[in-house]
């Protein structure tokens, strides 16, 4: 069966002491919530990691940083290697958002670089894919999504995409309080659980959670996270907001 999980990316927001803020009243919040069906990731900025990390220990919440860089040290001023990061407390990395690619000139190819390591390294990737709504409006959704999957897996064996989440994120719906319908979504993700099918086989296309991410609120969850191949959710703007979070964590999910 494959594991839901919801991830928070809290972005460039929350100093350190917002930050502790935000985690300890998610804590409480989930406490109070008991048994959940999901894996619950937060995402903070390098900064707020170590002290993030620190208030969730012996709690149900894992910790996953927004980035990470190919090489295990020397000189590459202003990044931080995934051993760092594991050092620190970190569970998850996401690799390749959009707005990576979009503002920092990331490529498929340093993805794959990325997921690469990250999995040698022991951490769980969320690796994202989307088109901008160009690529949309011009019927290239799926040809986008599948190209990028596929080149961000080539430098994986069988056994090492098994621990990859792949987040199939629209880039026209982040940010912008669009979202994709439902059937659209489980649509695209569809494509994506059927193309590593085909290529790696229906037992590792059956145990790879693959998200959905993009105005992921709590007004369309459950019917977001009710469709047969969506796995949970990478959440931005409403997971700096405990109450929207928490309503998004507890989804009702008929399908589990």
């Amino acid at each position: 069966m494959r594991k839901y999980l919801i991830a928070g990316n809290w972005k460039m927001n929350t100093t350190i002491s917002e930050a502790t803020e935000l985690v300890n009243s998610l804590s409480n919040g989930l406490q109070k919530m008991g048994d959940i069906s999901p894996t619950v990731l937060v995402c903070p900025p390098f900064v707020n990691i170590p002290k993030v990390a620190e208030l969730t220990n012996n709690t149900q919440i894992k910790i996953g940083s927004q980035n990470c860089y190919f090489e295990k040290k020397g000189a590459f001023t202003g990044e931080v290697s995934i051993n760092m990061l594991k050092e620190i407390g970190c569970d998850y990395i996401i690799i390749g958002h959009s707005e990576r690619r979009q503002y920092f000139n990331e490529t498929d190819e340093t993805v794959s670089l990325k997921l690469k390591k990250a999995i040698e390294c022991g951490l769980i990737p969320i690796f994202c894919v989307g088109e901008t709504l160009e690529q949309r409006e011009n019927g290239k959704t799926k040809e986008v999504i599948l190209s990028q999957v596929k080149i961000g897996l080539s430098k994986l064996d069988y056994a090492q995409i098994e621990s990859v989440v792949i987040a199939y994120e629209p880039i026209w719906a982040i940010g912008t309080g669009k979202t994709a319908t439902a059937e659209d979504a489980q649509d695209s993700i569809k494509s994506i659980r059927d193309e590593i099918s085909a290529t790696y086989g229906t037992d590792i296309a059956s145990k790879i959670a693959i998200l959905y991410g993009g105005s992921v609120k709590p007004e369309n969850a459950n019917e977001l996270f009710n469709m047969n191949d969506i796995d949970g959710g990478l959440v931005g703007g409403a997971s700096l907001n405990v109450s929207d979070f928490l309503q998004i964590i507890n989804y009702k999910c008929e399908d589990i």
